[in-house]
């Protein structure tokens, strides 16, 4: 029965992202500027090295990092964290609370469809070019499935970790300021804007031991290693299974400490 309810939120969020065909058109179109933006950056970039390798990477290589960390993105980002906090400025999260599914559940449920459609629409197609142009760069194997299931943990932190932003809107009642430092943290620190093998040293051994870089970084380095080693291959997925389970008793914890903080504005 459970599961019956899960599948119709997520049925209900597929419906509701196809009725937006628009705004997906201007995400799209957005992300072509910014592609093209970080293509001459990092072209500029190589040049100025006078080297076809930095940082054990090649131009090609940061390309199609940056390219598919950029799809990955859009697959998985949920905007949860503005949900969240226009619910509490409203007075919305009370009526939320009173359904009878857990509310950290219903909200999950709510955007699963939003997965299906970015699956389809942005991250699917921009992997089939990237596959397609770069003459087969990206290894189709085995490394596809590690990747699917890396994937599906980073999606859990990434949701843990919007979810616990989220909160944070209980004892602030303004969540913007917040958010922009959240995405700005994430994406600098997950990979997504700038691969982590270009960080120093002691910044780098200290991002593989936190939550963000399981969100985008280790799922990107099972997808583009053509030959993962089997130890580098479990450690990766391990620390991601830590974090998931981790930020998931964190998130939860700090949801239901933080529910006593609930005022509605004229009640």
């Amino acid at each position: 029965m459970k599961l019956k309810q899960y599948l119709t939120l997520t049925r209900a969020g597929i419906i509701e992202s196809l009725q937006f065909r628009l705004g997906t058109l201007v995400i799209v179109a957005g992300n072509l500027l910014y592609l093209i933006v970080v293509y001459f950056l990092w072209k500029a970039i190589y040049a100025s090295a006078k080297t076809d390798v930095v940082n054990g990477m090649t131009f090609s290589d940061t390309l199609i990092y940056l390219v598919l960390a950029t799809a990955l993105f859009n697959f998985m980002e949920m905007y949860i964290v503005w949900e969240m906090g226009r619910s509490i400025q409203s007075g919305k999260i009370t009526l939320d609370l009173l359904k009878p599914m857990e509310y950290r559940k219903y909200m999950f449920w709510s955007y699963s469809g939003s997965f299906v459609t970015q699956f389809f629409f942005t991250f699917l197609p921009t992997f089939i070019v990237v596959t397609v142009v770069t003459h087969g760069s990206i290894h189709l194997g085995l490394n596809l499935l590690f990747f699917a299931v890396s994937v599906i943990m980073a999606v859990f932190i990434n949701y843990s970790i919007d979810f616990f932003v989220g909160t944070i809107c209980l004892y602030t009642e303004s969540i913007w300021g917040i958010n922009i430092m959240k995405q700005v943290i994430v994406t600098l620190l997950s990979g997504a804007t700038i691969p982590l093998a270009f960080f120093p040293e002691p910044l780098k051994t200290i991002t593989y031991y936190l939550p963000f870089q399981s969100v985008y970084n280790a799922p990107l380095s099972i997808l583009l290693d053509s030959n993962p080693q089997p130890q580098k291959l479990f450690t990766t997925l391990g620390m991601q299974l830590f974090w998931c389970i981790a930020m998931t008793v964190i998130s939860k914890l700090f949801w239901k400490i933080s529910l006593r903080q609930i005022t509605v504005n004229g009640g």
